[in-house]
């Protein structure tokens, strides 16, 4: 029979179960939290001291990139972040970690992850032609959990459906995508502008009531078709929705719009922080926070829910399934850049950027992140990203955190920024600093609930034996960038900054009920367009 272990006395921040710093004892056996032992006399097989220290469920990153085409060309086009053999030689162990940089390999992503106490990461934009070596670079990817969401906002055979007003058809496709990629959630990218950009070389700045050329239809269709789809599903996360318009300034009406079109179903706004911005014709000039008017639809409608998508300054990489945005960048930044179609369902775009807090635009967009966090009044609605790698590293999570918990540093860091960026956010007149509790919510217990993942994100009996325990300091940073333990699945994975073992994590999946009469005539649809079989699309259970 697996140990049964006590961590004993360690003040506890479990939200999901109402727990928010109170001196407690967790037990677990194997992979799961459970009860204490009904009779006070019985004893663990093994006692964790945790007295003084802080104890969460481990994190849950719910939107980053990590796995699948793009991340493995943008591992390439960052060449220049690789280990030199030097290093690796001298490491004198390790060879297996690979890169590091704004784009890991799959070993040292998930040693990093576990460096900082999260056990579960999903990647957030996989095509579904390109599943399969999603499925292949996830399960290369130790010691956490994972899943990835399925692009759909642009697939061809959806807004044929949509546009001849087929719900129950488009409840099948879509569910038969889920389950033939063994994805986790259906991903709308820039809905209808991936598309008119390849049919047109425009469409980043579609409006939710432009068509799409040849398929007669807008993205405010696209959007409430596929939401209430997923929603009539009863998929544990419905929608993860990248609007249209990202970046470009007066962009907050679309956002706007975007939250309206989903007509109170349940749905994910993300990397929110691309999405909010003031001005007017696309001037960069103009640009400024329209966060406010934002948050407060998001406060007022519980259905919604958002990531912040956090830009931090630094060198990192840019890589979406938004195509004409990879192409906009290109023309700004002018570097390394590559841009791919995948047929019949997305588009790619994969850069190097830098962010520098000496340029107005960059650190409004910082600001622009800070402020949604600091704006939504209830955190259950708020996650944590940067987008990985797109606004900076998940590694960024300690100083966003920081950022977030001590008001003073964070005015600090204003005082390094452009003089413009007080007249054009708020941020600096915001005094909210989150409390431990609130932490433990928008990266660990909101992201979990978020995506119906009942045995994560708390401490309860039952739940998975994925728990973090932090050594206090008035250096909120330094605090969650080295956890003093870091258990998944009740093995102990890193201590004190040293990984001790590397499991094997879940991918998780889902696979909801349709009814398969509705498309017998998929496959004669799909060989006519696709360039592989239809009977060769669907991955097997493994």
């Amino acid at each position: 029979m697996p140990q049964l272990i006590k961590i004993a006395g360690g003040t506890v921040y479990d939200p999901a179960n109402g727990i928010d710093g109170e001196v407690r004892d967790i037990w677990f056996r194997g992979g799961t939290i459970v009860e204490p032992p009904g009779d006070q006399s019985a004893k663990p097989d093994r006692t964790i001291d945790g007295s003084g220290l802080v104890v969460m469920p481990g994190g849950v990153d719910m939107h980053c990139h990590i796995a699948g085409p793009k991340v493995n060309v943008a591992r390439k086009l960052r060449c220049d972040e690789r280990r030199s053999p030097e290093a690796v030689l001298a490491r004198g162990r390790g060879t297996r970690s690979g890169s590091l940089g704004s784009v890991p390999s799959t070993f040292a992503t998930a040693y990093k992850y576990a460096g900082l106490g999260y056990t579960a990461a999903f990647d957030a934009a996989v095509p579904p032609l390109g599943a399969r070596q999603a499925h292949q670079e996830l399960a290369d990817t130790p010691s956490i959990d994972k899943g990835f969401y399925v692009l759909v906002g642009n697939n061809h055979y959806l807004m044929e459906q949509i546009a001849k007003g087929e719900p129950q058809q488009v409840e099948a496709y879509l569910a038969w995508l889920l389950t033939s990629t063994k994805a986790y959630a259906p991903k709308l990218v820039n809905p209808g502008g991936v598309e008119t950009w390849k049919q047109r070389g425009a469409g980043h700045s579609t409006g939710l009531d432009d068509q799409v050329p040849h398929f007669r239809i807008t993205p405010r269709q696209i959007i409430g078709g596929i939401t209430r789809a997923a929603n009539a599903l009863g998929l544990p996360h419905p929608a993860h929705i990248h609007c249209n318009q990202l970046g470009m300034p007066g962009n907050w009406r679309t956002t706007l719009e975007t939250m309206q079109a989903v007509e109170g179903q349940r749905a994910h706004l993300t990397h929110i922080q691309f999405h909010s911005y003031g001005g007017g014709d696309g001037e960069e000039a103009t640009l400024d926070s329209q966060v406010a008017p934002l948050a407060d639809y998001i406060n007022s409608h519980p259905n919604l829910s958002v990531d912040v998508g956090q830009v931090m300054f630094g060198n990192t990489t840019s890589m979406t399934g938004d195509g004409p945005l990879g192409y906009y960048l290109r023309n700004i930044y002018g570097d390394r850049w590559y841009s791919a179609d995948t047929e019949c369902e997305a588009g790619c775009g994969v850069m190097p950027i830098e962010y520098k807090n000496k340029n107005l635009v960059h650190a409004l967009q910082w600001a622009i992140g800070l402020e949604w966090y600091l704006q939504v009044d209830n955190p259950w609605q708020v996650v944590m990203s940067t987008d990985h790698p797109n606004g900076g590293s998940f590694l960024a999570y300690p100083e966003i955190i920081r950022l977030l918990m001590d008001r003073t540093y964070r005015r600090d860091i204003i005082a390094t920024c452009p003089a413009g960026l007080r007249q054009r956010t708020e941020l600096a007149d915001m005094d909210r600093e989150y409390t431990l509790g609130e932490i433990a919510i928008i990266t660990r217990a909101g992201p979990a609930r978020l995506l119906g993942l009942a045995s994560k994100g708390h401490l309860g009996p039952g739940a998975d034996a994925d728990i973090t325990v932090y050594t206090p300091s008035d250096n909120q940073a330094e605090m969650f960038e080295l956890p003093r333990l870091v258990f998944k699945g009740g093995e102990l994975l890193v201590e004190q900054g040293e990984i001790r073992t590397a499991v094997v994590g879940q991918t998780l999946h889902v696979a909801p009920h349709y009814d398969t009469d509705r498309l017998v005539d998929l496959p004669d649809w799909f060989n006519e367009r696709y360039s592989i079989h239809f009977e060769n699309f669907a991955i097997a259970e493994t």
